[in-house]
């Protein structure tokens, strides 16, 4: 009795803080009294758990410690750890279920292994008659998987490959029968089309053709010039000079008229041929024979036509092109005062390089040729990269590369991308054909840094470009 007075004094000498635990145990019997019904069984046992320690805590605190005890305060806080410990490894009481929730599969929690089972490697066995589940296993799908996928979705749809070539035939024979009545005097070849549509090189969507227009020369007549031995040092366009005047002076080749300074000017007929196609072609006839609308571009420097048909919408561009000296040239002058350059044009031996090499050895440049195009197709910013550029690239680790298996697609398509970046980074892209030929040379600093750009972060990710 005595020490039971002495104790509570002592507790008394702390300012009532035996009173005030007096007071939280009484608290506490009551909250676990009343816990079954306010909270349930499971929440009961929660309280309870946590009730047990944090008193277990309190009356550590509160009672006598031994004074001659030096093992006596790490004993408090090795026991204080694992109350805490405890009560932090309490059980958590179920939240309520939202309807949200209830589409969600349900996990049950795995079951202890009973000493001498052998371990499911699967992971924990349903009970007995539980139905049971099967799970497909998530399939990252590789670099080469996501690229034959892509390839596979590149094709143009059935009714343009089929229709868009038909319609352009008719267009071009009307446009020649229109030419041999119009300017008789003038030597113009059979009109052809050409496009990567026809070559099987075109994705996505089959919107434009080529319609080219041969001027035959006299090669007695007319020689070429390289664009390096002229003004404009470019070696991608070439001149076409009137020769032997002394002899053959001016009317006897009937393309004298389109002379400047004694150059072919491709500026010349371009626009004479403009004037035809705007103002002299019927064309609201021939498109209702061929059942469609045809509209002459007239804004545009390109001899442009806009075809409306009603599964299809065309763009027709006509391009005037002289053959002479295994030179295939192009009536496409660069924007500025000279007006007697004609590009040169790699398309033709482009398609058919690709082409050999795959029958070669049965290689994939043809498809990863399409990847690439339809990625500079589908992205504003590589526009300019589609076409030659990635074919001359292509080209270019054909002679280095020689693993081209369809197997090896994505090893190649990486390669092409890394060669275009380091390209980009020089500003220059040797042409496969001509080692003076700068590719690059027409491309602004702002569009080789946002192009650069582009591809530098697909070097890491690949597959940004396939998105």
């Amino acid at each position: 009795m005595v020490a039971f007075w002495q104790q509570r004094g002592r507790r008394q000498e702390n300012g009532g803080l035996g009173s005030v635990i007096d007071g939280l145990g009484s608290v506490f019997d009551v909250l676990l009294a009343n816990a079954r019904l306010v909270l349930g069984v499971s929440g009961a046992a929660v309280l309870a758990i946590a009730t047990l320690a944090v008193k277990r805590l309190i009356d550590r605190a509160t009672s006598p410690r031994d004074e001659g005890d030096p093992k006596a305060e790490q004993k408090s806080l090795e026991e204080s750890w694992q109350d805490l410990a405890l009560i932090k490894t309490t059980p958590k009481p179920p939240k309520k279920q939202r309807r949200e929730d209830l589409s969600e599969p349900l996990l049950s929690p795995a079951r202890p292994l009973v000493p001498g089972e052998a371990a499911d490697p699967k992971g924990c066995s349903a009970p007995l008659g539980a139905p049971q589940v099967q799970s497909s296993p998530l399939r990252c799908l590789t670099l080469q998987e996501k690229l034959l996928s892509h390839g596979s979705q590149l094709a143009v749809p059935e009714i343009q490959a089929s229709l868009i070539p038909q319609l352009a035939r008719s267009i071009c024979t009307q446009l020649q029968n229109f030419l041999r009545s119009k300017c008789p005097e003038l030597p113009f070849g059979r009109l052809f089309l050409s496009g990567a549509l026809l070559d099987g090189l075109e994705v996505l969507a089959a919107d434009h053709v080529h319609l080219m227009l041969p001027v035959v020369l006299d090669a007695g007549l007319w020689s070429l010039i390289p664009g390096e031995d002229t003004v404009v040092r470019n070696p991608q366009y070439w001149m076409i000079k009137r020769i032997d005047l002394g002899y053959f002076p001016r009317g006897c080749s009937p393309w004298d008229r389109f002379i400047v300074g004694r150059y072919l000017s491709s500026s010349v007929l371009n626009e004479t041929l403009h004037k035809l196609l705007v103002a002299s072609i019927n064309w609201p006839a021939i498109g209702g024979l061929l059942g469609c609308a045809i509209h002459p571009v007239v804004a545009s420097r390109e001899l442009k036509l806009e075809v409306k048909h009603d599964q299809v919408e065309l763009s027709i561009t006509l391009f005037p092109v002289v053959e002479m000296e295994d030179k295939v040239l192009l009536a496409v002058p660069p924007e500025g005062l000279v007006e007697n350059l004609w590009l040169e044009s790699f398309y033709r031996a482009e398609v058919s390089r690709v082409k050999e090499l795959d029958a070669g050895d049965s290689g994939a440049r043809q498809l990863c040729l399409r990847i690439l195009n339809g990625v500079c197709r589908s992205q504003p910013s590589l526009h300019k990269l589609g076409g030659s550029p990635v074919t001359h690239v292509i080209l270019h680790l054909s002679d280095t590369a020689s693993d081209w298996a369809e197997e090896s697609l994505a090893d190649r398509f990486q390669q092409v991308i890394e060669e275009l970046v380091a390209s980009l980074e020089k500003g220059v892209l040797v042409s496969y054909f001509n080692p003076k030929i700068n590719l690059f040379s027409g491309l602004l600093e702002e569009e080789i840094d946002e192009m650069g750009f582009v591809l530098y972060r697909a070097i890491s990710e690949p597959e940004l470009l396939l998105k």
